[in-house]
């Protein structure tokens, strides 16, 4: 399922840096498809690979306060490793990941909207909306293994995608860290080239069933003495 780290590869472990990813999960005939895209060919860091909209955690996601939570089964299994704010914050990541990725508003209206310094957080509430937490559920988390240069702490979060099938038409720009946008059936997905880590999520999804908010034990994949380890939290 993964690489083998070398000496020299393990001897420079960098510390891993808390991230978020959003995955949209919509019904189709044919079973569950989600929505990837394709990062740009110029980018250092995995061009060329397909992946779900997230990213590291920002301090403004942090800061960022407003109406709307997580449910409060979703903010429990979350908040044990780090806490009620930490939790939120890796929710509102996602969310700002998925606007700042796809295009695509996870929110609620909001008479007075937040307000941030952030220019992505801005543009988000320029919409009228502020962040829907109790869209997501989580129901994976993951750390990259030691031997890479970019190590990251991710949570996914699933939600439903099917108020969004009709809004990742406009065109992508050359520029964009997501160059293309589609809905792929898992086993389709599955063919692609992927980072381990998706694949890995894409199996615990087709095993999870349609079930978008069924909150049960969440898989935890990290590494100890260079071997994948999964536990349940």
């Amino acid at each position: 399922m993964f690489d083998k780290p070398d000496d020299t590869q393990r001897a420079r472990a960098a510390r891993p840096r808390d991230a978020a990813t959003l995955v949209l999960v919509r019904k189709a005939g044919s079973g569950p498809e989600v929505l990837m895209g394709k990062r740009n060919a110029a980018l250092k860091f995995m061009p060329g690979k397909y992946v779900f909209p997230g990213g590291r955690v920002d301090v403004s996601d942090v800061r960022l306060t407003h109406a709307t939570d997580l449910r409060p089964e979703v903010l429990a299994r979350l908040a044990i490793h780090g806490g009620e704010g930490r939790a939120r914050a890796l929710a509102r990541a996602a969310v700002r990941e998925m606007f700042e990725e796809a295009g695509l508003v996870i929110g609620r209206p909001a008479t007075a909207p937040p307000r941030s310094r952030s220019a992505g957080w801005t543009e988000f509430f320029g919409r009228g909306v502020e962040p829907d937490l109790q869209a997501l559920t989580y129901v994976m988390r993951a750390i990259t293994p030691p031997y890479r240069d970019r190590r990251f702490d991710t949570r996914f979060f699933i939600a439903d995608g099917t108020p969004y099938g009709d809004q990742i038409t406009a065109p992508r720009s050359e520029k964009d860290e997501l160059t293309e946008l589609s809905w792929f059936a898992i086993p389709d997905a599955m063919q692609l080239d992927l980072p381990s880590m998706t694949r890995v999520f894409l199996q615990h999804l087709q095993e999870r069933g349609d079930s978008l908010h069924t909150d049960g034990p969440v898989p935890f994949y990290s590494f100890a003495r260079g071997k994948g380890v999964m536990v349940h939290i």
